[in-house]
């Protein structure tokens, strides 16, 4: 376990505060109008040490085979727990959407397995990079609809249909992926 495995770890960790305040907001005493903003800033702390992980791991040479299998698996944990808590409260994305991000996660993380029984630890590709970025984007973008839609500029199923636009395109591109 080194710097950028425990930083992996964090991000882990972290995500899990996104459910907890998106669905008992009230709870923790933030209000609408600062939800989407505090949101955003879960979400960027997460995907801020992804990038950072790597950068540490490959500029110190600590690139490890845990650190090839945990980072995608931190990635896969984070993108399902968000689209997941998208299926509750305000964005009410369909859930059988979010079911293929799962199955596209569940079976990357079978040949991985198998590869690592092999002994390969296979490390994550350019377009698995690319559908998590892109998963990041839409992820941060239809928290950042919670915006207008709090300030009443856009309805409820104006929110809706463009939150299933935008996971639509993730969901597409990850299966392509």
């Amino acid at each position: 376990m080194n710097i950028p495995n425990l930083i992996t770890l964090s991000r882990i960790l972290i995500i899990s505060l996104f459910p907890l305040i998106y669905l008992k907001n009230e709870f923790f005493k933030i209000n609408n109008f600062y939800l989407p903003f505090v949101l955003v800033i879960i979400l960027i702390v997460c995907y801020s040490t992804d990038i950072i992980d790597g950068i540490i791991a490959r500029k110190k040479n600590l690139v490890t085979d845990l650190g090839k299998i945990m980072d995608p698996m931190a990635d896969s944990i984070t993108n399902i727990t968000v689209f997941f808590t998208f299926t509750q409260g305000f964005i009410d994305l369909p859930i059988l959407l979010v079911f293929v991000f799962l199955y596209r996660e569940f079976f990357i993380s079978t040949l991985r397995t198998v590869c690592a029984l092999k002994g390969v630890a296979l490390a994550a590709r350019k377009s698995g990079k690319v559908k998590t970025f892109l998963q990041a984007i839409i992820s941060i973008l239809i928290v950042l609809l919670l915006v207008p839609y709090f300030r009443g500029y856009i309805t409820l199923k104006q929110l809706h249909v463009s939150a299933l636009i935008l996971s639509s395109i993730a969901a597409f591109y990850s299966v392509v992926t």
